[in-house]
């Protein structure tokens, strides 16, 4: 996507207060303070008042709804533990340190899924073409158990809402510094939805899943596609990756709509990763999604946020990013972070804000065709997915 201020796309951002009830207690590192920094920050930017931006209030999704991609048991059992906190379901996540239970987790949980779901039927309906639920990403959540602080996968919502509507090629591409495991385990063997998860590997970091060796089912075989990535990748590397796999498989693909996760945890800041991205690596791959929903779905693009735990400094300048992106009309990176943002956050919190909406990082990359380094880890990452994945789309994993 061009910097400069695009003709104005029809776009629809899902926020409300009312989302902040997703909320599994003070000590958790998912704070929903994270939401409500963003859209101030967005808000100080006029991005949630631009002329060509319509903001929706969630709806919670049906058990129905939900129940187009979780077993209806699992369902049942989120409204139980729901209803009755102090009596977890384990065996379904539901009430282990990652997802404690707390009243009313269904409802908040399905308003999130509800969000991603009225996106989707937008898009369908033509009422937009660009959108974003910031609160949504949910992408460790499975058909029956809850995950890695997701209880309703929202993009499999979406994702599947879309496919019913008769959409024939869902391209989704997942950024989170965790493997999308739920989100793949959902559409395995729907040769239709491609899952595209670029994640630290799994031999670090939760969930331990996310290899090459990960393609898809026998109905769909190649659908599926991992880079597990090293600690302490970096953005050049990281890029690298990016642009190594991720266009050549969406022009293979030729999808409809693109639905991605930017979960922004991968950041060098952040607590749970050691990918050491910077912000202005995260919001390049936001723009990369961008031109490739312009390029190949005529604009068609459903964004979600996901993990992201440096609450202050890096979720509410990444997704700020994001949401202006999505509206056509991208926050430069050499821009000020507004004094009266980083004064709330003070007076409220107690905490120094960045200053900027840059982590001033160089942002360059080799590419892929200046040749291959099987001394670099990265390199032979990249690689393996190539080799595993890229003929099985008629492409030359050591060219295309």
């Amino acid at each position: 996507m061009s910097e400069n201020p695009a003709a104005a796309i029809p776009t629809e951002i899902v926020w409300s207060e009312s989302m902040l009830a997703y909320n599994f207690g003070p000590q958790h590192p998912m704070s929903p303070v994270r939401l409500e920094l963003t859209a101030r920050l967005a808000s100080e930017f006029g991005i949630l008042d631009r002329g060509n931006v319509t903001v929706l209030e969630p709806a919670v999704a049906t058990d129905a709804q939900l129940e187009s991609v979780h077993d209806a048991d699992y369902v049942q059992a989120v409204r139980k533990v729901s209803a009755n906190p102090d009596e977890p379901d384990e065996a379904r996540g539901l009430g282990t340190e990652d997802d404690p239970v707390f009243e009313g987790m269904h409802e908040a949980s399905a308003r999130l899924a509800g969000g991603t779901l009225q996106l989707a039927e937008s898009l369908l309906a033509g009422r937009a073409l660009h959108t974003v639920n910031f609160g949504g990403g949910l992408h460790h959540a499975a058909r029956g158990n809850a995950s890695g602080f997701c209880i309703y996968n929202d993009c499999a919502v979406g994702i599947q809402r879309l496919l019913d509507g008769g959409v024939q090629r869902v391209l989704y591409v997942d950024v989170d510094a965790h493997h999308g495991d739920g989100t793949q385990s959902i559409f395995w063997n729907d040769p239709r939805v491609m899952t595209i998860s670029l994640h630290e590997t799994g031999r670090t970091l939760f969930p331990g899943t996310g290899f090459a060796s990960e393609a898809g089912g026998p109905e769909a075989l190649g659908s599926a596609v991992n880079v597990a990535l090293p600690p302490r990748t970096g953005d050049a590397a990281w890029m690298r990756a990016f642009h190594a796999v991720v266009p050549q498989l969406a022009g293979a693909f030729q999808p409809e709509v693109i639905v991605s996760q930017h979960g922004c945890d991968g950041h060098a800041r952040d607590m749970l990763s050691s990918l050491r991205l910077s912000v202005d690596a995260q919001r390049q791959m936001m723009l990369d999604v961008a031109d490739l929903a312009n390029q190949l779905c005529g604009g068609r693009w459903l964004a979600t946020g996901g993990g992201g735990y440096d609450i202050f400094d890096v979720v509410p300048r990444a997704w700020t990013h994001l949401l202006a992106i999505v509206s056509g009309q991208p926050v430069p990176l050499q821009t000020e972070v507004p004094k009266p943002w980083r004064d709330y956050v003070r007076d409220r919190y107690g905490v120094d804000g960045p200053l900027a909406m840059h982590d001033d990082a160089r942002l360059w990359w080799r590419s892929w065709e200046v040749g291959y380094d099987p001394n670099d880890e990265v390199d032979r990452t990249v690689m393996a997915t190539r080799k595993e994945i890229f003929p099985l789309h008629g492409l030359d994993p050591w060219f295309d």
